[in-house]
């Protein structure tokens, strides 16, 4: 009788286990049918972003909701696999899809440390979840989740299952799959990890946001010397390795949208133009965009940039601190970070926050931790903010919040965000093929792109067109005018009256038509604008492509009063550069899907080809020498310091200094650099094209011609080479200067013309008499 009251609890209970077995056994039965279809694993498609690469295969853009990098699992190098097994599923090879030791283990952990601490999922349950369910925390969804986890491994072999964890798994910065994350986090390929790397990122499935080295260093240091423990512990690293990779020094990319080259503009432009086409697809299907860009171009277009506008920036001054915060007796970095939350860096100008402050010594943090000491040297630029008499909103002191930046010998020194803008493109004449183009001074504050969308005055950067329109009418580079002062009525501006002034306010009388471009002279455009009508002009400048409505047919045209943006600068000196082609600019070169279908591919009309002719070769030919004496002893005579003789261009300023641009080429290159404020007001007395302008274009020409021959210069057929007296223009057995003329437009002996216009379309005779 003892005896069945004592084996009734354990029959009581086996009966209820068994009926536990038989419900779980039913619902199985049940569910396991209603389970979802695993084409989505086996036919694996997953959301591949759009890249996009320069010319030369260098990836500079990504776009799309999930950063990732498809690897297959014989690339995955073994320490990598060894790592994420050691911290995710050390007995992935032995279970069937739920490991039943594990759930035991986990169980008594939790139980023990009296919480969940520790969980039971393995590798193909991650997997099923990942693509298949929730992540709610319900019993019915952990039991979808292991009866999926059975139907994957009855299915697919462990390293297709692998596989597909490695690359879905979510790691953090938008990063799906270890290949992705190794180079968000590393710049780096999976095969070029060291141990210490790939333990860090094995660390970061169990919860990416917790361990993220970016936001979170010294856990994820903490994680990471956990996947070593465990590493060790399998016996799958030595002593000695995990000491080294517990050792070293983890350089983990701060930016997180850091590509081989800065070409956020550009990219951008490429984003936009597929888009236009794919729609969303193109942010998930892998297209691959592959462009004109080149990167050595880029790099030293944008190392000109930056410097030609923070040396700008510096010659007027200090403006004193972005703002200030109050900081409490007691400090801590909590509330320096607080103090510098919305201040983004700038690519090496950096925010940081006084502490202490006077004229000899400045003491700041800046973002991450890091504390600085600006002496003298470093202080220079900012002194006027450290005397007596700065004002309370100029005055560096204790919670201002100012920049800072190194010198070349990585001394830290106080500088400033410049508020200028500029830009900067270069393209290949020949094609049209766009080789460098930074739209503003910084993507991350102005996505406004300079280069394509800003309209500007063009200011004397537009003369040569004016010019070459007088070429076609019948003037030639001899051609007599003068530069004497004029007025004009408002009827014949379109606006107000009008006194045009030369830049420099000096009448240099009557003088040849090249020497009038060379210096840029004003009065000597308008009267030759005058001459060929503004109609004319306004008719015969669309031959380059700008839009005739936005550049009135009025006499200020002479002077650039018009609008046009830089890509249109860019492409309409393209056509002086190749002989006279119009050629589309164009900076796409193919489209290829994630197989390396091609879907698409340019194919440019090139010069001497397919592009249509819209001036003279011997038009060209003339304006580019007329060019390049503008460099050799004109206005652009500061970009003989690159010391060749091939580079011919024009100056641009605008009324009151606004506009500064710098258009400039060689036979296979065009670049044009602009630098301006996008609510126009004033450079400054004396920023014109040639100070502010210039120098861009010649950091970008100096890095990417060096060491390149000079392009030959060889007269077209139809031109001739004449002796010409440099004082009245005429033809001279000898002596004199040399000018080139259209074999039926010579200059004459003798003047026969008022000015000296030969040949053509002549000018009317009332206006042929303001000539001089």
């Amino acid at each position: 009788m003892l005896y069945r009251w004592w084996a009734f609890p354990f029959l009581l209970f086996g009966a209820s286990a068994l009926a536990a077995v038989m419900l779980v056994a039913l619902a199985a039965a049940i569910v396991y049918p209603a389970l979802p279809s695993l084409e989505v694993l086996t036919d694996y498609q997953p959301k591949i972003p759009l890249r996009v690469y320069s010319a030369d295969g260098k990836l500079i853009g990504e776009f799309g909701e999930e950063r990732r990098a498809v690897v297959k699992i014989g690339d995955v190098p073994q320490p990598m696999i060894d790592a994420i097994l050691a911290a995710e599923d050390e007995r992935f090879y032995q279970h069937s899809g739920v490991d039943y030791l594990g759930v035991a283990r986990a169980a008594l952990s939790n139980f023990l440390s009296g919480g969940v601490r520790q969980g039971a999922s393995t590798i193909t349950m991650q997997v099923a979840r990942n693509f298949f369910l929730s992540k709610e925390k319900t019993l019915t969804r952990k039991f979808n989740e292991m009866l999926l986890a059975f139907k994957i491994e009855a299915n697919l072999t462990k390293e297709q299952i692998l596989e597909l964890y490695i690359n879905q798994i979510y790691l953090g910065q938008r990063a799906y799959g270890f290949a992705a994350a190794a180079q968000i986090y590393f710049g780096k390929r999976l095969g070029e990890l060291t141990l210490a790397e790939a333990t860090l990122l094995a660390g970061l499935p169990k919860a990416p946001s917790r361990y993220n080295p970016v936001a979170n260093p010294k856990r994820a240091k903490l994680r990471q010397q956990y996947v070593l423990r465990r590493m060790r512990e399998l016996q799958l690293i030595s002593e000695e390795q995990l000491a080294g990779a517990d050792a070293q020094p983890l350089q983990v990319k701060r930016e997180i949208n850091e590509f081989a080259v800065r070409a956020e503009h550009f990219a951008e432009m490429v984003r936009q133009s597929l888009y236009e086409r794919y729609q969303e697809d193109a942010y998930t299907k892998g297209i691959r965009a592959y462009t004109t860009l080149v990167a050595a171009h880029q790099e030293a277009a944008y190392a000109a940039l930056r410097r030609g506008v923070q040396e700008y920036d510096r010659r007027h001054g200090y403006r004193g601190p972005e703002g200030h915060a109050n900081l409490p007796a007691d400090l801590n970095e909590e509330t320096l970070e607080d103090a510098l939350q919305d201040a983004s860096d700038s690519d090496g100008i950096y925010a940081a926050v006084v502490v202490e402050a006077n004229p000899k010594r400045v003491k700041a943090y800046r973002k991450s931790g890091e504390w600085l000491e600006i002496g003298e040297e470093g202080l220079k630029f900012a002194a006027r903010g450290l005397g007596e008499k700065a004002g309370p909103a100029q005055r560096i002191r204790r919670g201002a919040i100012v920049r800072v930046r190194k010198d070349e010998k990585g001394r830290w020194l106080i500088t400033q965000l410049p508020t200028v803008e500029a830009s900067f493109v270069s393209l290949d004449p020949r094609d049209g093929a766009v080789r460098a183009l930074i739209g503003g001074f910084d993507f991350g504050r102005n996505q406004y792109n300079h280069v394509t969308q800003a309209l500007r005055q063009p200011g004397s950067s537009f003369k040569p067109f004016i010019y070459s329109a007088a070429l076609e009418k019948g003037f030639t580079a001899a051609t007599i005018i003068n530069d004497a002062p004029l007025t004009f009525t408002a009827a014949q501006t379109g606006s107000e009256p009008w006194e045009p002034k030369n830049y420099d306010g000096k009448f240099e009388g009557p003088m040849r038509l090249r020497t009038g471009l060379v210096k840029s002279k004003n009065l000597v455009s308008v009267r030759i604008l005058q001459a060929i009508s503004p109609q004319y002009a306004q008719d015969y400048i669309a031959r380059f492509g700008f839009d005739p409505k936005l550049h009135p047919p009025y006499l200020t045209m002479a002077l650039g009063a018009g609008n046009v943006t830089p890509l249109q600068m860019a492409a309409a000196y393209s056509i002086f550069a190749n002989g006279g082609y119009r050629v589309t600019p164009y900076f796409i070169e193919r489209v290829e899907d994630a197989r390396g279908n091609v879907l698409q591919e340019a194919k440019p009309a090139a010069a001497g080809a397919a592009a249509e002719r819209v001036i003279d070769e011997r038009n060209a030919f003339i304006m580019s020498s007329i060019m390049r004496d503008v460099v050799r002893m004109g206005t652009g005579a500061r970009a003989m310091k690159l010391g060749r003789n091939d580079l011919a261009g024009k100056t641009g300023t605008t009324n009151e200094f606004v506009d500064a641009w710098f258009c400039g080429f060689t036979s296979e290159l065009v670049g044009v650099a602009w630098i301006g404020f996008d609510t126009p007001q004033t450079l400054g007395r004396n920023e014109t094209g040639a100070q502010a302008a210039l120098p861009v274009w010649m950091g970008y020409m100096g890095a990417v011609l060096k060491g390149a021959p000079e392009q030959p210069f060889t007269p077209p057929s139809g031109i001739v080479a004449m002796h010409v007296n440099p004082d009245n223009g005429l033809r001279v057995a000898d002596g004199g200067l040399v000018d080139y003329f259209y074999q039926e437009f010579l200059p004459p002996e003798h003047e026969t013309l008022v000015g000296g216009v030969m040949g053509g379309d002549r000018p009317p005779e009332e206006v042929r008499n303001q000539l001089f």
